[in-house]
């Protein structure tokens, strides 16, 4: 149960009728025993208060007889009050004047409704004959609009009132003990009273929970539950002794009721009994409206405890893996030499081992979110992000990690290979250098050099010299060192094939004598060489490529812009409002999905940074990689392609669009303009050349975009798994299979499903 039933249990305690007086008020006058409750009833179910023989009626004050009078009819239930009191007033041992006084007070003070009173007269022949003659001349100053009857004996008292309704005083058979009379009914309104105290004190501990402001740290968390904790075990022990106290009260009123087997409880002791019954429901029911209430709020603070931990150690691992990203950023990629690359290998490696705790924590924190999620916590807005991004940082450094290594790891073999190339250049120098220029002249001479020469020739190749160019080529890692050990390593090899080719000039046979003459100095080995051709010819591919792929960028963006001019916002004009399909109404993002974004950022980034490598193509593919993330526009637009088409279909053929193709005097419809954006992304990684490394990665920017649509498009129909193979020309999309034949082994093949035409340019 809420607080709000918990509330609205309490204020129906607490607006129970409330008695003006309660006995404890009123204890002195209620002993002094000149007015009683005893529980009879009259033959229709009147309350009966008999005024008994009093000495000092007279003397009682107006205020305490009107006190008590007050108090004795707000007793019995509303339905007996509703039909009359009965009053029995005892003067048989009086005087008529204590008869006329009890009848004026009564007469003057009476709360309630009166419906008999029965006046036992004085039993002294001369005061009985004064009271008749009185009660004749006084009536009417009594002002009672009830029958006064005077009786002269108890039996004519009996035609009126059943003797087992009266106390024995009267000469009935009804059980009535005053001192015991109050002794209840101070119990039962103190009972009453701790009841209404209690529900007080539940409410506004329900209240003061409900408007408790969560707090934003741990400790403080910890100290408001514990609070709550001990106030909610104080109200349950608090609880413990009224419902104690309740149960004791009922377990003597109903001792009371059975103390002979003849006795019958009167129906004041009935009311009394059920009065308790009453209020220990309601307290149970208060008790357990609380529970409820306060199992949620606790449920609650614990919950708020757990997300301050969860928050907590949030902040604490992401300090860290902040840290390890700044660390990991900070780490260089790039060695001038050999041993920093190993050095660099060895601090990565160490970097990535430290690393290992933190990560593993992030993630098993991100699995604690995941629990906490799980079981329905409150915060779940607040838990889901925090799990992503703990996920996603220990992506990103295990790919950046990754992706260092693997540089890392190709610049180690590049500066390998440079070593030996080094080596093996210093090697030639010093052959070439040694090798004595008069001893090569003479055949002999010149074969022994030749030979010489041939065989270190071949030590290039043995010791695999030529990969350093095939890593530079496949890796496209440009570094300087590497540069000059291959400028070197040409320079060297032109030497060996200079002296290679003297050398086999003078080691032929001689058909006339050789005239020893002093050797002509041989070229210089640092003179310069012809251009490569390939390279020119490349260059002015790039060139024509780069403006072919401006040329179409221009028109594209032209293209998009009369989309959104000649379409797009005419929508928004009134005076076509009437030709608009009602199928289009609320639905123009649908059928143009995100065209306004792509839009704007080819016409106000892409198209410029384009223009801006015209004179330098071989940086377009950084253009393709800065705008990675922005390309992805491309995605979401493919995904809602297939709405848009359903809803072209319905609302194609409509006037509205008619006209606007006529307004542009355009030859194709809207949907062939639609499919621009697709057949766009599709054409860059076709237009791309591959003749450097960032022009190769736009390429496969391109492709990503492409695989990642189709993939995704696949997936709308059933979740599956798919092996995708990579040829010059084409992307295939195959199922795997397993089939078992004659026992033996399964043997994987693959079934084709889709592809994708693909093409790298040379």
């Amino acid at each position: 149960m809420c607080l709000i039933s918990m509330s609205l249990l309490a204020d129906e305690i607490m607006q129970q009728e409330i008695r003006p007086l309660l006995a404890v008020d009123i204890i002195e006058q209620l002993h002094r025993q000149f007015a009683l409750l005893s529980g009879g009833r009259g033959k229709d179910g009147a309350p009966i208060i008999t005024f008994p023989e009093y000495s000092g009626f007279n003397d009682v004050p107006d205020e305490d007889f009107l006190n008590v009078v007050t108090y004795l009819t707000s007793i019995p239930s509303l339905d007996a009050a509703s039909i009359g009191f009965i009053i029995i007033i005892d003067r048989r041992k009086d005087k008529w004047s204590s008869v006329k006084a009890s009848l004026s007070r009564i007469a003057g003070a009476f709360p309630g409704n009166l419906r008999l009173v029965l006046v036992l007269k004085p039993s002294k022949f001369f005061q009985r004959a004064i009271a008749e003659v009185g009660i004749k001349l006084h009536k009417d100053e009594f002002k009672m609009k009830v029958l006064i009857m005077m009786l002269n004996s108890l039996p004519d008292l009996y035609g009126y009132v059943d003797k087992g309704q009266l106390t024995p005083e009267l000469g009935g058979s009804l059980e009535y003990c005053h001192s015991q009379w109050i002794h209840h009914r101070t119990a039962i309104e103190n009972f009453a009273m701790t009841v209404k105290t209690t529900a007080q004190m539940l409410q506004k501990f329900g209240t003061d929970l409900a408007e408790t402001e969560l707090p934003n740290d741990v400790q403080c968390t910890k100290d408001l539950l514990a609070a709550h904790a001990d106030k909610h075990n104080s109200l349950q022990d608090e609880l413990k002794l009224a419902l104690k106290q309740g149960t004791t009260l009922l377990g003597c009123i109903k001792e009371q009721a059975a103390k002979s087997e003849n006795h019958k409880p009167n129906p004041d002791e009935m009311e009394n009994q059920t009065t308790v019954e009453r209020l220990l429901a309601q307290l149970d029911e208060t008790e357990n409206a609380f529970e409820q209430f306060w199992c949620k709020h606790h449920l609650k603070l614990e919950q708020c405890l757990q997300l301050r931990h969860f928050e907590q150690d949030y902040r604490e691992v992401k300090v860290s893996l902040d840290s390890l990203g700044e660390s990991l950023s900070s780490l260089s990629v790039i060695g001038d030499c050999l041993a920093r690359v190993e050095q660099l290998l060895t601090e990565l490696k160490t970097l990535e081992e430290n690393a290992r705790p933190t990560l593993e924590k992030a993630q098993l924190h991100a699995l604690h979110g995941d629990q906490l999620i799980q079981s329905n916590h409150y915060a779940v807005d607040s838990i889901r992000p925090k799990c992503i991004e703990l996920r996603r940082v220990c992506d990103d450094f295990s790919n950046e990690t990754k992706k260092k290594t693997d540089v890392l790891s190709k610049s180690l073999q590049i500066h390998k290979g440079i070593e030996k190339v080094n080596q093996w250049c210093e090697s030639g120098i010093y052959l070439l250098a040694s090798q004595a220029v008069d001893k090569c002249q003479s055949q002999e001479g010149a074969e022994l050099a030749l030979t010489d020469i041939e065989q270190f020739l071949e030590s290039a190749e043995m010791n695999q010299l030529t990969e350093l160019r095939n890593l530079h080529n496949q890796y496209e890692v440009v570094l300087s060192e590497d540069i000059k050990a291959l400028k070197r390593l040409e320079d060297v090899q032109e030497m060996f094939e200079k002296r290679n080719v003297s050398l086999k000039r003078l080691s032929a046979k001689q058909t006339r004598p050789v005239q020893p003459v002093a050797p002509r100095p041989e070229s210089s080995p640092k003179r310069p060489t012809l251009k490569n051709p390939s390279r020119t010819t490349g260059t002015q591919q790039r060139e024509h490529i780069m403006t072919e792929l401006i040329e179409t960028e221009r028109l594209y963006v032209e293209e998009l812009q009369s989309i959104m001019e000649g379409y797009f916002a005419e929508l928004d004009n009134s005076e076509l409002s009437h030709l608009t399909p009602p199928s289009l109404e609320n639905k123009r993002d649908v059928l143009f999905g995100n065209l306004p974004e792509i839009y704007e950022f080819h016409n106000r980034t892409f198209l410029r940074e384009l223009e801006n490598c015209i004179e330098k193509p071989e940086l377009v593919g950084t253009c393709f990689l800065k705008r990675k993330e922005e390309l992805q526009v491309y995605e979401k637009y493919c995904q809602n392609k297939p709405r848009s088409e359903v809803l072209w279909r319905q609302c194609g053929d409509s006037l509205f669009f008619q006209e606007c193709q006529k307004k542009l005097d355009h030859k194709l419809s809207l949907d062939a303009y639609l499919l621009k954006p697709v057949q766009r992304i599709t054409k860059y990684q076709l237009m791309l050349k591959v003749p450097t490394y960032t022009q190769l990665k736009a390429q496969e920017v391109c492709l990503y975009v492409l695989v990642v649509l189709l993939v995704k498009d696949l997936a709308r129909f059933k979740p599956m798994q798919r092996h995708l193979f990579l040829y010059d020309k084409m992307l295939l999309f195959c199922k795997k299979r397993e089939e078992t034949s004659d026992g033996h082994e399964k043997t994987p093949s693959y079934s084709f499903k889709h592809s994708l035409k693909v093409r790298y340019r040379r």
